[in-house]
């Protein structure tokens, strides 16, 4: 069976290899509708769903996974940084404290929908004003939600996880392969 990620991202391509499964990736391209009433892990997956829903309508013989990441820290959502400046706010507001990760998956294919979560803490080391600079010119920080990647540049501030890895990475394998055994035959 063919498999698409409804993302552009090339570590849960990566990701999904371990699983011993071949993907292409088909970025949603859709304009999210952020349902606020939701709590964080029914948002997370609401998202997930949109985006696997909207990539599974043009290719409907396919399984489709869609994925969303919310960092969330004072129960406020850091997204992706548009700028250097919302990039260095976000950094400053997770240096030296703990935040939570979620994300929401959604796994669509003919006949089959399921949606589901997995998050972690995330405790920062304090950050320097030089460090969050020199972070930013990685250019690491702006395809991340809360300006950061675990598995990346960023790994050298992370003082402790405590969940799910992969959940922090976007990608929660471990959910994922659960949920694939399901349905997927010689899995």
């Amino acid at each position: 069976m063919k498999v698409i990620l409804a993302s552009k991202s090339p570590r849960r391509k990566e990701l999904i290899k371990l699983l011993n499964i071949e993907a292409i990736t088909v970025p949603s391209h859709i304009e999210e509708d952020i349902d606020f009433s939701l709590n964080h892990e029914e948002m997370v997956m609401d998202l997930a769903l949109q985006k696997a829903t909207s990539v599974f309508k043009k290719h409907k013989e396919t399984m489709v996974l869609g994925f969303d990441t919310l960092v969330i820290i004072n129960n406020e959502i850091l997204g992706k940084p548009n700028n250097s400046k919302e990039a260095k706010k976000y950094l400053r507001a997770l240096s030296g404290k703990t935040h939570r990760v979620v994300t929401g998956c959604a796994l669509i294919k003919k006949g089959y929908s399921s949606s589901f979560y997995s998050s972690a803490m995330v405790k920062f080391y304090p950050m320097s004003d030089m460090e969050i600079d020199e972070y930013i010119n990685t250019n690491e920080p702006f395809d991340k939600a809360g300006a950061y990647g675990i598995q990346g540049h960023g790994a050298k501030y992370i003082e402790s996880i405590n969940g799910d890895y992969y959940a922090v990475v976007g990608f929660p394998l471990a959910k994922i392969y659960q949920e694939l055994k399901k349905f997927l035959k010689g899995f």
